[in-house]
């Protein structure tokens, strides 16, 4: 952010209108100072709405607009929150989601076209802030810069609700937004983050005393005011003395006071209601962020579970090739009879229901495939299966996938060493070569992660062993294969500690070694006993050795599991050396792999998953009590129940172990479906809600992300995705997808709009090749004209459109989309 932009910020603060002390006004709500309202942030609809004989504001959809702009300051001081806790990836992570789901929050009313609407300045400073917040903050560690950007954009939605909604209203939401960042303090201290906490704390002590909403609640509530500025000093004390529990009692304190003097300061009780849902949804978002911290979520388990499933079925078609098709047949049939038992089962359902029904479907082709003795039938179905699995596990481990699939290329690399000692070098061979090109195509983000994690690493994996290993598999030179073998297995290995925490490598060594077992049960029912219980000693040795953390992490976990575990694969090993078929004691060593891994990843995020617990249960205490209760249920009864429903599904996730932030995200859509039926504007909700009453839902999210604006396309903008492209992108929220795409010379890709606003497809003008020429949507020369065109509405992909473009010359094409940039979306095309 240049220094021009902060000057007019900081000139626009000093700037800013006084009069909030005794006539219910708002000001500067992260700076402390108050705000002017100029021309351009009025909004008719806030003057419309405004009582000229006594000044006060009957409730309207600003107010549930407005109120929703808090969630979203409550989500940035999150973001910020998690930075100071020292995680600062996981914050970055929430910031990017933050922009995101304002991205994607479209509708007349939505959060993001009613930002815009109510001032360009406040909109563009906003996405800005909010971008550099995750980049030149949180992602560079530098928190002086996170801290600046958060206020900044803070100081964005505190203006525009000031606009819309009337002075009364904002001052209203303001104390509501001091006191929901209070309680950030009460979750890092449950989290054992105390000086993050009292940092906070006497942040949020700051921000109260220097702002105009200071005198005006001490005018308008005394009791509150005195309350609530009492319990943030002790939660300050509490946090110096290491006393998470007095930090929590004091930070609920501070919450309800603000809430109760909210209602003192709104002119309308039902917009103070709408802010009050906004801020238990605000609530809702610090379970989500301690959950966040507390080691992976139950779904990345899920997911280390269906990478065994990869295995599985790979070795099924291994075992069909050699003429074992009972057994394959077998295999096959077990792995859709364990799924259907499996804890992965519903989950993969609820992340990804396309991925889960491919999958099924993908393993009955696979046993008529291998009973009809099909080969090219087998290798589409195990395809297929792979395909969904990768889907799957992309929807559930999120950011952690790429160590699963590290996990996944050493299994299968490890069953073509096997393939080249028994004689199959073109078979070994063509395995590594495909593992390679899934590295290529950075399937599940794997490519990038290793080189991001190490330099000296990816160069060591890909450039020397995993190049010198395909060369070996083909040359039959059996003592640089056992060097190149060594080389990937060490270096896929050594990424996965680097990379990962203690209970994701974990999953991942779960994963790997649950494979073993099953390659030698394959080597078992091929004859290759000795080989068999090679592998099994061998597995049996590396988890002895630590594999990671993984032998300590299960032995702390769950001590019964450990030991299950270390006595059934001792069976694999002890059925292999006395003749007996290995397969029954492979599966049953499978079942207490699995189990290590939901044991170790609920340990790993245990005491922060129960803390994030009691913050929900909290929260349905809070409400069944308050005063918004009452006032939801007569205004909505549909939208009353919704929310108490939101509310007891979120408590069971935590308890069970489901998805936090999917249920997080439905407990927000609640929130605000609350806020609107408060202000009797139902029918203008912006949510595509399934819910009896709403007629439907609002404008909803995912229609015509253009609303019918004025952008125009351009040259190669065309409608639907063209039969003849090579390659489709997906264009979501704030990403392409895949970001980074390999293609031959003469392919031609097709980048199409999936969700959000609208995109832009724009080559940086220095990240394309030597010789090329500039590429864009719009059909630009040029960056710079790129851009300029852009702000003139040119260059745009909507909703149902595609950008194309046949590449011919060679090397790395660097690309961004000009209106979410500061989002992180970027992509390349490399063209070989």
């Amino acid at each position: 952010m240049n220094s021009s932009r902060r000057g007019v910020l900081a000139t626009g603060a000093a700037a800013l209108a006084t009069g909030l002390a005794g006539c219910n006004t708002t000001g500067g709500a992260e700076t402390g100072e108050p705000t002017e309202t100029t021309a351009e942030t009025s909004s008719p609809s806030a003057d419309a709405s405004s009582d000229g004989a006594t000044g006060t504001r009957a409730a309207s959809v600003d107010a549930a607009v407005a109120a929703e702009w808090n969630a979203m300051r409550a989500r940035v001081r999150d973001a910020l929150a998690l930075g100071l806790a020292g995680d600062t990836g996981t914050g970055a992570a929430l910031a990017q989601h933050t922009f995101a789901r304002f991205e994607a929050a479209s509708g007349e009313y939505g959060a993001h076209e009613m930002l815009e609407e109510t001032s360009e300045t406040n909109y563009a400073e906003f996405e800005e802030a909010l971008g550099e917040l995750r980049t030149a903050g949180l992602q560079a560690g530098d928190l002086g810069r996170a801290r600046e950007e958060a206020t900044i954009a803070g100081t964005q939605l505190a203006e525009a609700q000031r606009a819309l909604a009337g002075e009364a209203t904002a001052g209203a939401l303001e104390l509501q937004s001091l006191g929901a960042s209070v309680q950030d303090a009460a979750f890092l201290a449950a989290a054992g983050n105390f000086e993050a906490a009292r940092t906070t704390a006497e942040d949020v002590l700051g921000r109260f005393e220097a702002s105009a909403v200071h005198d005006a609640i001490e005018s308008a509530d005394a009791d509150a005011y005195e309350t609530f500025e009492g319990a943030v000093e002790a939660v300050v004390s509490a946090a110096g003395d290491e006393d998470a529990e007095a930090v929590g009692t004091s930070a609920t304190e501070a919450f309800e006071a603000a809430i109760d003097g909210s209602y003192a300061l709104a002119d309308a009780e039902a917009a103070a209601g709408a802010g009050h849902v906004a801020a238990l949804q605000a609530r809702g978002w610090d379970a989500a962020a301690l959950a966040s911290m507390g080691g992976p979520p139950t779904a990345f388990a899920h997911a280390a579970a269906l990478t065994i499933y990869r295995a599985r079925v790979s070795d099924a078609r291994w075992l069909a090739a050699r003429g074992r098709t009972d057994r394959a047949a077998t295999m096959a049939s077990d792995v859709f009879a364990h799924f259907e038992g499996a804890r992965a089962h519903e989950a993969l359902e609820e992340a990804d229901g396309d991925a889960y029904e491919g999958f099924e479907a993908g393993l009955a082709d696979l046993r008529s495939a291998i009973e009809d003795g099909d080969s090219s039938a087998i290798d589409e179905a195990v395809a297929a299966i792979d395909s969904n699995l990768v889907s799957g596990i992309d929807a559930l481990a999120g950011p952690n996938a790429a160590l699963l699939e590290a996990a996944f290329f050493r299994a299968r690399l490890a069953d073509a060493r096997e393939r080249y000692r028994l004689g199959q070098t073109d078979v070994a061979a063509s395995t590594a070569e495909g593992l390679f090109g899934r590295f290529e195509e950075n399937e599940l983000d794997v490519h990038e992660s290793v080189e991001s994690t190490s330099e000296e690493l990816y160069t060591r994996f890909e450039e020397e062993h995993l190049s010198g290993l395909i060369d070996a598999f083909a040359n039959g030179d059996d003592a640089a294969v056992d060097t190149h073998y060594e080389g990937v297995q060490s270096t896929l290995f050594e990424f996965g500690t680097m990379a990962g925490s203690t209970a994701t490598v974990s999953g991942a060594e779960g994963a790997y070694v649950a494979a073993r077992g099953f390659d030698a049960a394959v080597l078992d029912a091929l004859g290759e006993d000795g080989r068999a219980q090679a592998i099994v000693r061998g597995a049996f040795e590396h988890f002895e050795a630590g594999a990671g953390g993984y032998h300590e992490a299960l032995e702390a976990a769950d001590e019964s599991t450990y030991e299950a575990f270390e006595e059934r694969l001792g069976a694999v090993s002890t059925a292999a050396g006395d003749g007996e078929d290995v397969y029954p004691v492979a599966k049953q060593f499978d079942a207490e792999a699995v189990a290590s891994i939901y044991a170790i990843v609920g340990s790993a995020g245990g005491s922060h998953t129960r803390a994030a617990g009691t913050i929900v249960q909290d929260t349905f205490a809070h409400f069944e009590e308050a005063r918004v209760h009452e006032l939801i249920e007569e205004a909505d009864h549909n939208a009353y129940g919704t929310f108490e429903a939101g509310l007891e599904a979120y408590i069971a996730t935590l308890q069970e172990g489901g998805d936090v932030t999917a249920a997080a995200e439905s407990f927000a859509r609640a929130a605000q479906y609350a806020g609107f039926a408060l202000v009797d504007s139902v029918e203008e909700l912006p949510l595509d809600l399934d819910l009896a009453g709403t007629a439907g839902g609002g404008s909803g999210s995912d229609g015509d992300a253009s609303g019918g604006s004025d952008l125009r396309g351009g040259p190669n903008v065309v409608d639907g995705v063209p039969d003849d492209a090579d390659h489709v992108v997906d264009m979501n929220a704030v990403a392409y997808d895949p970001a980074d795409l390999t293609v031959s010379a003469g392919d031609t890709v097709a980048w199409t709009h999936t969700a959000g606003e609208p995109h832009s497809v724009s080559a940086y003008q220095d990240g394309i090749p030597d010789g090329a020429t500039y590429w864009a949507s719009g059909g630009f020369d040029s960056e710079e004209a790129a851009r300029s065109g852009w702000e003139s509405g040119q260059g745009a992909v909507q909703s149902g459109q595609s950008y194309v473009r046949t590449f011919e010359t060679t090397g790395t094409h660097e690309y961004f989309c000009i209106p979410h940039e500061a989002a992180g979306m970027v992509g390349t095309v490399t063209v070989e």
